[in-house]
């Protein structure tokens, strides 16, 4: 597939490949401008770029409002567009000849004055865009697309500005891929968190406090499973847990550099006449914890960990669920190392997140980023030492790893761990940053083997992320099916007939609690197969039926959830079974 570059080349690019999708549907959004524009001649339009398996356009309808009908008749025009097989041109103009093509256009007018080049456009039939490219040579090969939904987005993302309305889209080389698309759109929306969250009763959301989720019964059970395994990981590898206060003096957060960055995100509070914050994040105080004594050499590395409830003013408009909220809990560690002991701490934090990543069955891959062009602090000595040693211990690792030159943060390189769940989205959670700043402002150092002052290096590390988000996803990941070890309710027992089955049911229930089980017994007068579907769609891991067999042999016969056969065992078979799945954190798969 020939593909136009921004610098005038014309290059090939496979169709199927990541970059060569990007191209397509990058093509696509200028195709549906064009057909808005043909439909709605008084539209005005801001961005519209390729995103991950898709494209979306910003644009101002001025009093017409969008609804979700209107993007069939957009996707007819499309189709009649796209068969015309229109070429996509290139054109390089000045600044000026761009200020005077789209005057009329005031977002075009903001971003052209931002640009100190010679400027793109793409002419496609009758209709020209700003853009960079690249772009595909013409209509013909965009052919297989639906517009999928309708947004509001602010210009720019700033909510000072006008919204806009974004219209979404996909597009794909084939007919097969494209409904093999909209299959798993589908299924997405069977696994929103939200839904399950609510149907599982697991959270609930209040507009009584706007991204401040509240966790149910059941939820909190699931969450304080994942929060057990967490400690016990961190004690296995040498972690010191600690808390810090939620709130601390605005001096903290001026010496961090918070203050600057963040202040505009942070929750503020006098008292006695002086300024507090609630804490944006758990560096300062982990910070001030290891200050708190005095270190030798001997003592590093020095691991702390903390599950840190933090606050950050987000939008009305990004909170979404528990992917995005204003109050969360931040599973932080610092780890505070001399430079001999660095790559060895790498390695460990590797073999640690591939640990904590695949009891939840999650896939990953690792992408780094390098120093950033300006702007940061430190040697280029120090950071390409730094550099080689994350990629070289990514390598030994086994893992696919990605490089994002320029992207490090000022005060150094880090990794981020792209999570890939089941049905294959891809997660930002864990992260490892080297960090030359903050042991610089906070004045941290140990004493060395020759009895001289020498700074630590500090590396931040978050593995889940944030906890919150992190059981959005794997709800989303296990659509709420969670393995036995998670599952709020692990054995639902279901007596056929009370009259005749009940004691048993009754001991039964008593027997299995008493070896730390989580177990309903549902002796309600409703119809047996009425109480089977109820368990279904609560997801219990086991529904266990009881009738005559059962009682007079003292045995189960149980069914897993997403299966159809049963299965009669002893009770000191199903007690085996079961304790031998949540001692290894087993994950039963249909």
């Amino acid at each position: 597939m020939r593909v136009q570059q921004h610098d005038g080349s014309i290059i090939d690019i496979e169709k199927n490949s990541p970059e060569g999708l990007d191209v397509l549907n990058h093509s696509t959004s200028h195709l549906l401008a064009q057909a808005v524009k043909q439909l709605y001649p008084f539209a005005e339009f801001g961005f519209g770029p390729a995103i991950e398996n898709g494209f979306y356009y910003d644009i101002d309808f001025g009093d017409k409002v969008l609804v979700e009908s209107d993007l069939l008749l957009i996707e007819k025009k499309m189709q009649q567009l796209a068969s015309k097989n229109l070429k996509i041109v290139r054109q390089l103009i000045s600044k000026d000849e761009a200020l005077e093509l789209f005057k009329t256009n005031p977002y075009k007018i903001e971003l052209i004055k931002d640009i100190d080049e010679e400027i793109t456009i793409f002419q496609t039939g009758d209709f020209i865009d700003l853009c960079r490219g690249p772009h595909l040579m013409s209509t013909a090969l965009i052919k297989h697309f639906k517009l999928l939904s309708l947004a509001g987005a602010y210009w720019r993302g700033d909510s000072n500005n006008k919204q806009l309305t974004r219209i979404y889209g996909t597009s794909w080389f084939s007919a097969d891929a494209l409904k093999n698309h909209l299959n798993l759109i589908e299924e997405r929306k069977k696994r929103d968190h939200r839904l399950l969250g609510k149907q599982l009763g697991l959270f609930m959301l209040s507009e009584y406090g706007p991204g401040f989720p509240f966790w149910l019964p059941d939820g909190m059970i699931l969450r304080e499973e994942i929060e057990k395994y967490w400690d016990e990981q961190h004690f296995k590898y040498d972690y010191s847990l600690i808390t810090t206060p939620t709130m601390l003096s605005r001096d903290l957060w001026e010496i961090s550099g918070h203050w600057h960055v963040y202040k505009e995100n942070m929750y503020t509070s006098l008292i006695d006449d002086k300024e507090f914050a609630i804490k944006p994040m758990n560096c300062p105080g982990c910070i001030l914890v290891y200050k708190n004594s005095l270190h030798s050499y001997k003592d590093l590395p020095i691991r702390i960990a903390e599950l840190g409830h933090v606050h950050r003013h987000e939008p009305s408009g990004a909170i979404n669920g528990l992917l995005r909220v204003r109050a969360f809990t931040q599973d932080d560690a610092h780890i505070f190392c001399r430079e001999d002991q660095l790559v060895a701490e790498i390695t460990t934090l590797l073999k640690f997140f591939e640990e904590m990543y695949s009891v939840f069955n999650l896939d990953y891959y690792i992408v780094l980023s390098t120093r950033p062009e300006k702007g940061y602090i430190g040697t280029v000595d120090i950071w390409n030492k730094s550099e080689a040693i994350l990629k070289k211990a990514c390598e030994e690792s086994g893992r696919k790893l990605k490089v994002n030159p320029g992207d490090g943060a000022f005060y150094g390189p880090k990794l981020d761990f792209k999570l890939k769940d089941s049905i294959g989205r891809i997660w930002q959670c864990g992260t490892i940053q080297l960090d030359m700043n903050l042991p610089e402002r906070f004045d941290c150092f140990y004493i060395d083997s020759d009895g001289e002052k020498k700074r630590p290096i500090m590396i931040h590390r978050a593995c889940l992320g944030s906890v919150e988000r992190f059981i959005a996803i794997i709800i989303e990941h296990f659509a709420g099916a969670f393995p036995v070890w998670l599952a709020p309710l692990q054995v639902t027992i279901l007596p056929v007939n009370n009259a005749f089955h009940l004691d048993y049911a009754t001991s039964l229930t008593t027997e299995l609690k008493k070896h730390g089980l989580r177990v309903e017994l549902d002796d309600s007068n409703d119809k047996l197969g009425y109480r089977m579907r109820r368990a279904q769609m609560r997801k219990v891991p086991f529904t266990l039926v009881l009738g005559d067999q059962e009682r007079d042999q003292g045995t189960v016969t149980y069914r897993r959830f997403g299966a159809k056969e049963q299965t009669t065992v002893t009770i000191e078979q199903f007690l085996q079974l079961i304790i031998c799945e949540l001692n290894e954190r087993f994950i039963y798969k249909v």
